[in-house]
């Protein structure tokens, strides 16, 4: 097993001590500092990056107090607050070293130490400082972009020039297409680009396309007036007339069919719209931004989409990546979506394991942003310890499949395919068992074998 890459640094004034510590950490860890003189402990924090300082409460001959333990803990927390702090004292100390956790020290370890008790103490530091560099990370990231209850994440290459072209073509009247998958967060990128124009304080109104028939598009969007048709008790101003001076986000268009597109048309190149049952024009002042995860180009050339359409939706086109080619953010979303999730199920001691952050970054987001979103929440509410593990996670089949690819092991992969045969068939053995081309009794023989 190789060395951790982290640095520690060893304050103590008995260099037996040292020696002893360094020897043995030193098997562990890249880099082990070892200092006597507690006054070096500043300047060597300005020299090095140092992940964990390990330092005795006391270090003159015969002193008892702690004082000097409680005076260095004070000064490392203000000059370097994303150092750990684990504290050594002995046995009759123990009541500063827990005044000492009150002032910001991770935990204290008693002398004569034990081996396994300060390598757990140490990786548990470790441990709480990536987690606490990650939430400040995310909460640094998020503070001014906060867009009703969604934040925009994100610190990757392919994020950040999603960020910028948003920023550059916000404050303009230039209508927006935003192309990407389902669960990327258009929306959030449409509401983006909302709050940072002008017309920030005015409506943004939101229609999906998708979920519109015939029958619905023209009263949605245009409105009607009373008597236009059966149910039409009273006038009603549709999303266009809504949305005046402000934005209007249709999403989904790439779902319109080619008659009501001819339909929108009009009403962007006029301007203007007329309410169902009257023939009064009513001029609009609305910034569009649309939405679709198909190809519009494609659709073009095979006649499902209209062409003068396209040329009037995307004056500017931005593509917002699907997660797995956001690999750096992933660490960061789920963090987000965990100090939500611990706030509404009252989990507030919950983290990811080292693990757990490693599986989200190599699975490959079929579902995207909102995929994690749903696993992250799942996996608060299902975990019963302190820490999220990649089995709290519960990936589904194609992370098996990718598994199954990687792996050239017999028994590994006989596991996942009879795994993969009873999750597709939701644990019915018949079925299963037909799929996998073996009889029942064979397959419950393989269930036994893997505990299944």
């Amino acid at each position: 097993m190789g060395k951790k890459k982290h640095t520690l640094l060893l304050v103590d004034d008995d260099p037996d001590i040292l020696y002893s510590l360094k020897l043995f950490l030193g098997r562990f860890y890249s880099e082990v500092i070892t200092l006597s003189d507690p006054k070096k402990i500043m300047s060597t924090l300005s020299q090095s990056v140092v992940d964990l300082v390990l330092m005795d409460m006391n270090f003159r001959r015969g002193e008892q107090s702690g004082n000097e333990g409680l005076y260095w803990l004070k000064r490392i927390n203000e000059v370097s607050p994303e150092t750990v702090v684990v504290l050594m004292t002995a046995y009759s100390s123990v009541g500063l070293a827990v005044e000492g956790i009150k002032l910001g020290a991770y935990d204290f370890l008693l002398k004569p130490w034990d081996n396994d008790k300060l390598l757990v103490t140490i990786d548990g530091g470790i441990a709480q400082r990536k987690s606490k560099k990650q939430g400040e990370k995310f909460k640094k990231i998020t503070t001014s972009l906060d867009i009703d209850g969604h934040r925009v994440i994100g610190t990757s290459k392919t994020f950040k020039e999603v960020v910028n072209m948003a920023e550059k073509v916000a404050d303009t009247n230039a209508n927006v297409l935003l192309l990407g998958e389902n669960g990327t967060g258009k929306y959030v990128v449409a509401k983006m680009l909302h709050n940072l124009s002008s017309r920030r304080d005015k409506i943004f109104a939101h229609v999906d396309l998708g979920s519109l028939n015939g029958n619905l598009f023209e009263s949605e969007l245009f409105g009607y007036a009373k008597g236009a048709f059966t149910d039409a008790k009273e006038d009603s101003i549709g999303r266009f007339e809504l949305a005046d001076e402000g934005t209007l986000f249709l999403d989904e268009i790439g779902n319109l069919p080619i008659h009501l597109q001819t339909k929108l048309l009009a009403v962007l190149q006029n301007r203007k719209v007329v309410r169902l049952g009257e023939s009064r024009e009513r001029a609009i002042d609305v910034r569009i931004i649309c939405a679709t995860n198909m190809d519009l180009h494609a659709m073009v050339e095979q006649k499902e989409f209209r062409q003068d359409l396209l040329y009037r939706i995307n004056t500017m086109e931005i593509l917002v990546p699907p997660l797995r080619d956001r690999v750096d953010d992933i660490p960061l979303l789920a963090t987000f979506f965990l100090e939500r999730n611990k706030k509404k199920y009252q989990k507030g001691k919950l983290q990811f394991s080292p693990e757990a952050i490693e599986a989200l970054k190599n699975y490959r987001w079929p579902g995207n942003v909102r995929e994690l979103e749903h696993m992250v929440e799942r996996a608060v509410i299902l975990c019963d310890e302190n820490e999220i593990s990649e089995s709290d996670l519960h990936f589904g089949p194609q992370r098996k499949k990718e598994n199954l690819i990687a792996s050239l092991n017999l028994e590994e992969t006989e596991r996942m395919l009879v795994e993969m045969a009873l999750e597709k068939h939701q644990g019915n053995v018949t079925n299963a068992a037909r799929d996998l081309g073996i009889t029942r009794a064979a397959l419950y023989r393989r269930m036994d074998k893997f505990k299944l």
